[in-house]
């Protein structure tokens, strides 16, 4: 009979120092992002511009490979290599692109979280579901109908964020190493 129990942090396929300077990396990239917000921005929106033109390019090469799909991944190989290039090109109008549009996706995303929370309510699910759904729709509201306004504190809330994460990561790492021995 095989063990087939959940990994443990003994059993970590990762190694403790990788997970340590993982952590230390969202630590700084947090703490860039609280400290110079803009700056840090531009040059992290660059980075998935890049990221989003190369793997758009090797989105399209591996239909040579692989042709499965292959309309939807001429789409967002297209897409992508679309999105990347105008964030090169234009790199301060893709950041504040990129910022609203991320702050619109909060948005909306609260305000059907409070819309599915509050049919669950009327459906039995109680009267404090139904509370936070309200909440929760009406916050989404505001945060997407005010979107200008959130999008310039978006990048401190990504670094508190990171910030929480690294030293999460740090903490485990450190873990990791002690129950590997």
């Amino acid at each position: 009979m095989t063990d087939v129990a959940a990994p443990s942090a003994a059993k970590s396929v990762y190694p403790w120092w990788a997970v340590l300077i993982q952590g230390i990396a969202a630590v700084v990239i947090g703490g860039l992002l609280m400290l110079q917000p803009a700056a840090t921005t531009v040059v992290l929106v660059l980075f998935f511009g890049w990221w989003w033109l190369i793997s758009g390019v090797f989105e399209l090469g591996s239909l040579f490979v692989d042709r499965t799909a292959w309309g939807w991944r001429v789409f967002t190989g297209l897409l992508s290599i679309v999105a990347g290039g105008f964030i090169i090109g234009n790199t301060l109008l893709g950041a504040v692109a990129f910022l609203a549009a991320a702050t619109l996706i909060l948005g909306i995303n609260g305000m059907l979280i409070g819309v599915v929370d509050i049919i669950k309510a009327s459906q039995g699910a109680g009267w404090g579901k139904g509370l936070l759904g309200a909440l929760s729709l009406v916050v989404g509201a505001y945060i997407a109908f005010n979107f200008e306004k959130f999008m310039i504190v978006l990048p401190w809330v990504w670094g508190l964020f990171a910030a929480a994460f690294g030293i999460g990561a740090i903490i485990m790492s450190f873990q990791i190493k002690k129950a590997q021995g």
